[in-house]
């Protein structure tokens, strides 16, 4: 029989091994993003961390609690050849040796929105809308053969080993322009900022801009579509952001320790909130907006305008603290040399995202492929 109905409790095996590492770091920490992957650092950690779980390679680690508040099963596994640390909250299990399921074709069949719906249909109901390790334990998948599904594992592993082939290039531009921003740190005198950036006050007082260019500012450092609501809103004191200049959310508390701001590197004038803070570079021959923009997005400041961020209920990073900030600032011909790095690094880095997301659509179209042709080999 090609196609074989089985109940995944009958393959797993759970396992719960305490780190017994009381005092773990979000860096060392994983957490299971909606991609099902870990990821690094951790969101958060507790006070105590011993009771932590570890997740050997080739293992399984999920947080069943989640499903129905993320309407995704939060699930990933252990491709690496390390030992990965999470929250008592997550179920650790592997698959028995020499069942009829492979753990990367599990792995495969889950990542789909489909798959997602599916174990969503079925959570408790509770508060937390979970799903029980009962429930997840008797879900029906149906099976090809172990040589159908080796298959089509190889296949994905094929893709994946392509884009961590190109993702390995795109670490090694970062570390170029790393290193080149490191030694001139060392061999270049800080200059302040302030003598070089200027505030900017103009505001949509004629409403000549439109709701189409509002916008708001990720802690990724770019402009993203507002998320607020704008209905009844007068857009009269919203500010402009022309080409080149930049703005910033002065409140960097509960901000995942990173602080909101963004150059408009498009060629069209954005509106942001009157309460973000808007300037520019005052000339352009002593200091590119690219060069500092990409200062800008090095974890370094990150780190420094938390640092530096002052306040009681809410922490801010004011304007004062920004014309205080100290960075290398070399000939404009090296920065240019720098940036052209850089652009190339990020151009590479969206591609390699766009690699990742096509081959997570391609999951769903490998297991009806093993499917469809497990299908076809009972018929012959």
């Amino acid at each position: 029989m090609a196609l074989t109905k089985i109940k995944l409790g009958k393959y797993i095996e759970l396992y719960s091994e305490k780190c017994n590492i009381p005092n773990l770091t979000n860096d060392q920490v994983s957490g299971v993003n909606k991609d099902k992957e870990f990821f690094e650092p951790s969101n958060q950690v507790g006070s105590d961390t011993s009771k932590y779980k570890i997740v050997p390679p080739g293992y399984f680690a999920c947080n069943l609690m989640h499903v129905g508040r993320d309407v995704v099963l939060p699930i990933a596994y252990n491709h690496s050849k390390i030992n990965k640390i999470v929250s008592p909250a997550y179920q650790v299990f592997k698959f028995k040796t020499n069942c009829e399921l492979i753990s990367e074709y599990f792995f495969l069949y889950l990542k789909s929105d489909e798959r997602d719906r599916f174990f969503w249909f079925n959570t408790d109901g509770s508060v937390r809308d979970g799903m029980t390790w009962d429930d997840f334990i008797n879900v029906d998948i149906e099976l090809p053969t172990i040589e159908i599904q080796q298959k089509y594992v190889d296949i994905y592993n094929a893709m994946i080993e392509n884009q961590r082939c190109y993702e390995h290039g795109l670490d090694d531009l970062k570390l170029v322009c790393d290193g080149y921003i490191d030694e001139l740190r060392k061999k270049k005198i800080q200059k302040k900022l302030g003598n070089y950036i200027s505030l900017c006050d103009t505001k949509n007082d004629n409403l000549k801009y439109g709701l189409d260019s509002v916008r708001g500012i990720s802690i990724e450092k770019k402009f993203i579509d507002t998320k607020a609501n704008m209905e009844g809103v007068s857009l009269k004191p919203y500010a402009i952001v022309k080409p080149n200049e930049f703005a910033y959310v002065t409140v960097t508390s509960r901000n995942g320790e990173k602080i909101s701001l963004a150059r408009n590197d498009s060629k069209q004038s954005y509106l942001c909130s009157s309460s973000y803070i808007v300037f520019k570079v005052n000339d352009e021959s002593e200091l590119l907006p690219a060069y500092l923009s990409m200062l800008f997005e090095r974890n370094e400041f990150n780190r420094y305008s938390r640092f530096n961020s002052w306040g009681s209920a809410r922490e801010t990073f004011d304007w004062e603290e920004m014309q205080e900030v100290r960075l290398p600032i070399p000939d404009v011909e090296i920065q240019k040399d720098i940036v052209n790095i850089f652009e190339v690094y990020k151009t590479r880095k969206e591609i390699n995202e766009k690699l990742k997301s096509q081959i997570k659509d391609i999951c769903p179209i490998l297991i009806k492929g093993s499917l469809d042709e497990g299908r076809k080999s009972k018929e012959v």
